[in-house]
């Protein structure tokens, strides 16, 4: 995909093991992960949470009462992607860990799965797209330097 104009705002919440979490993610990195997945130009919010507000935004907007890994609220997909990617840090820290990733591999897919969301795409509503977003993400990762993901 193209190199696009991204306006980023990067925000880190009252999170445990910030530092962590803030070295997993730079902002130049995150803003090279979210570029190779656009499609246009975009504004998106990155925002990195605790376990309470994920809950809290899960249940209110998707009525799914547990944190989720990523939150992909998009306002628009044209002319600008504009978008609110919202990470629940523990939910993230837990995964890897389990899948045996580092952290930073895992926000680098989730960054990318949520950026194709914000874009139109979606896993959930039929089996067919859901194989397409993910070859996708395989492909996009890879360029990016990062193992298949699944």
């Amino acid at each position: 995909m193209a190199l696009n104009h991204l306006n980023l705002s990067l925000q880190f919440g009252d999170i445990e093991e910030r530092a962590q979490h803030r070295a997993a993610l730079p902002r130049h990195s995150v803003a090279r992960w979210i570029r190779h997945a656009l499609l246009r130009d975009a504004e998106i919010t990155v925002r990195i949470v605790d376990a309470e507000e994920g809950q809290t935004l899960n249940r209110d907007y998707r009525q799914r009462d547990y944190a989720t890994n990523v939150l992909t609220f998009d306002y628009s997909q044209q002319p600008v992607v504009t978008a609110d990617l919202v990470f629940c840090a523990p939910v993230v820290q837990r995964e890897a860990t389990e899948q045996g990733k580092t952290l930073r591999a895992h926000y680098a897919h989730l960054l990318v799965h949520g950026t194709l969301h914000a874009q139109g795409y979606d896993h959930e509503t039929n089996e067919r797209e859901a194989l397409e977003m993910e070859a996708l993400e395989i492909l996009l990762l890879s360029e990016l330097g990062f193992d298949n993901p699944y």
